[in-house]
């Protein structure tokens, strides 16, 4: 982990910690720093909390708790092992189960990086650091630009521990600053599989209406249902022709024949050439035609 991201940092957070490889590099790195700067004045005491679904093994210097990002309960908790205080840092190298199919996979992790933004916002102070894992994919800077918005650096980067082959990079997230008016909210109907969220209750910069415009007459006639001929009860339906016939296609005369079998077709398969020494059949046929004539005028 760079030297870059854990200078200054007192309270670390690490998102999808099982089994605690983070963890453990981060609580080496700032209670190393801890004990190295002890007698001194004024040092604040580290604290680093790792969340999971899974139980982790016990990591010193490490709280641990075990639950779900998505939930602002889980934020709530961790704010409470801060004393209220927020996060300076905000790590995150949670993945998928891969299943080979690199667009499915892009975009679960696409989505699980985006629940970590989402907590992240709860926790984070104003110009902390967010770093976590992101699969460079085709539309990976969408993912860029929303980081953008709420941070103002945005790297990726791509360590030597990581194979050169794999799509595996981590964005390096740096000067937290979120838009002005911008309230941290857990709504992700996309994870949650709920699209019945409260949206007619937000204000502001987190209420963004795309305005939808109707072309035409709303009472006109759906293109995409069928009618009856008859649409009206008392009126016979007519039929009538089109104003403008289609184009007169250039294989039309051959539709023509073909419909009526004047087509003429070749069912008689052409003379197979004589191989070299070989007399043609016909010829043999007339010599030996007139062999038999002079045999009978001979007798």
């Amino acid at each position: 982990m760079s030297p870059l991201c854990v200078s200054g940092v007192n309270r670390a957070v690490d998102l999808c910690a099982a089994p605690g490889s983070w963890s453990q590099v981060l609580s080496r790195k700032l209670r190393g720093r801890e004990e190295r700067s002890e007698g001194g004045e004024g040092g604040e005491e580290v604290k680093i909390v790792a969340v999971d679904l899974q139980a982790m093994a016990p990591l010193p210097g490490v709280t641990q708790i075990q639950g779900d990002i998505t939930k602002v309960s889980t934020a709530q908790e961790i704010i409470r092992h801060f004393e209220g205080e927020p996060a300076d840092l905000v790590v995150c190298d949670g993945a998928p189960d891969v299943t080979g199919l690199h667009d499915v996979d892009e975009y679960i992790q696409a989505q699980l990086l985006l629940a970590a933004l989402n907590i992240t916002t709860h926790l984070l102070k104003p110009g902390g650091t967010f770093v976590a894992k992101i699969f460079r994919g085709k539309d990976v800077t969408l993912l860029y630009s929303q980081l953008k918005i709420f941070f103002g650096g945005v790297t990726c980067a791509k360590p030597r521990s990581s194979r050169n082959s794999s799509i595996e990079a981590f964005v390096v997230c740096q000067n937290y600053r979120p838009p002005d008016g911008y309230v941290p909210n857990m709504s992700n109907p996309l994870l949650d599989h709920c699209y019945d969220v409260d949206f007619n209750q937000l204000e502001g910069l987190n209420r963004v209406i795309v305005p939808f415009l109707a072309c035409g007459d709303l009472s006109a006639f759906d293109s995409d249902r069928t009618y009856p001929l008859q649409l009206d009860g008392g009126q016979q339906y007519q039929y009538t022709p089109p104003t403008q016939p289609p184009i007169r296609p250039p294989y039309q005369q051959a539709c023509h024949l073909r419909r009526n079998n004047l087509l003429s077709r070749e069912d008689a398969a052409a003379p197979r050439p004589p191989h070299s020494g070989e007399e043609p059949a016909e010829s043999s046929c007339s010599t030996q035609g007139e062999l038999k004539g002079q045999s009978a005028s001979s007798v």
